[in-house]
């Protein structure tokens, strides 16, 4: 992909809820599209312009003549909509649209969109495949037999930590929304109990699944994995005090948020053996920057924030990006959450 693609001259200004041309400006195309996908499904509503990557500083000269801007990662608040008179609406290409000063948004009348459900079952596959690396260490010994590990052993196997089997085991499972509910179907299928720590009453949740206070849960789980969004609530709910409350033996997954977690206070669990392991696709700073002492920690496994990246996943979110966009031209505009 260019790093910048202008396709015709911006066309006469549409007419919200008539349809009509629209000017669209896609800040950074890369994050949803490295190249195996094709974003000439949003030329039907005008003129596109596309940018792999959009710095702070590049943000208000690339967007000036937006009338709709498409992000995944990049930072809108006030300051930018003051400069941006033209802007009109805002397609986040993601389910956390922490991104955007939504209050701002209304207060300059930008109707901010984003993509729910696109991942579910992507997510819930990668917050499995942490927690059976974890339990079976795939990784661990298909590097180790590369290297010869097995070819020189004295006996037909090995292994350095004993395999542990989730049969019989607690699932708990933080957040009980879509993908909440996708991890306790795995789960369950590999012969787990799943306890849930929801809004949602017992009434209102599958037969099986249990519902418990976070507490509880915390301390009963042989398994926890965090399927919450990010909130002023929920930012910092795993802190040291949480995982006191974990058995030694006990595994937590986090593909969620990254400050949902305390990453100092989870580094020391593992790094003293307070809790066994954990399996990250998400951290507080990414890319870490400044690094993150869960890169190091005992017993941490990192993968870098790419539950949501199956082509299955991103070409789903690119057709309901499409529909959101349509839909705020028509003029009764979808997943709106300014």
């Amino acid at each position: 992909m260019n790093n910048t693609l202008s396709v015709a001259s911006v066309p006469p200004p549409y007419r919200e809820g008539r349809g009509g041309s629209i000017h669209i400006v896609i800040l950074d195309g890369y994050a949803l599209n490295p190249g195996d996908l094709n974003y000439d499904v949003l030329r039907q509503f005008g003129a596109v312009e596309i940018y792999e990557r959009t710095r702070p500083e590049q943000v208000i000269e690339r967007a000036k003549d937006a009338e709709a801007l498409l992000i995944n990662k990049v930072v809108l608040g006030e300051d930018e909509f003051s400069q941006l008179p033209r802007l009109r609406y805002i397609g986040v290409q993601a389910t956390g649209y922490n991104v955007v000063d939504v209050e701002a948004a209304r207060k300059y009348g930008i109707t901010v969109t984003n993509i729910p459900a696109y991942s579910t079952d992507s997510v819930a596959q990668m917050a499995m495949a942490h927690l059976l690396n974890i339990t079976q260490g795939v990784g661990h010994y298909a590097h180790q037999n590369r290297e010869g590990r097995w070819s020189n052993s004295s006996d037909f196997c090995y292994w350095d930590n004993s395999p542990i089997e989730l049969a019989g085991k607690q699932m708990g499972i933080v957040g009980f929304g879509r993908t909440g509910g996708a991890m306790a179907r795995l789960a369950a299928a590999l012969g787990m109990s799943i306890a849930a720590y929801t809004s949602k009453s017992q009434d209102e949740l599958p037969e099986g699944v249990a519902k418990m206070s976070l507490d509880e849960l915390f301390r009963s789980s042989d398994v926890v994995s965090l399927h919450c969004p990010l909130t002023s609530a929920t930012k910092g709910l795993v802190n040291a005090e949480r995982l006191s409350l974990m058995k030694s033996t006990a595994i937590l997954i986090n593909t969620a948020r990254g400050p949902i977690v305390d990453e100092e206070a989870l580094s020391a669990a593992l790094n003293s053996g307070a809790i066994y392991a954990a399996g990250v696709d998400v951290l507080c700073e990414e890319p870490p920057r400044s690094g993150s002492p869960l890169l190091t920690a005992r017993n941490c496994f990192v993968t870098p924030h790419i539950a949501w990246a199956t082509l299955e996943a991103r070409t789903r979110l690119l057709d309901i990006c499409e529909a959101n966009l349509r839909s705020f031209i028509e003029g009764h505009p979808q997943n709106v959450v300014s």
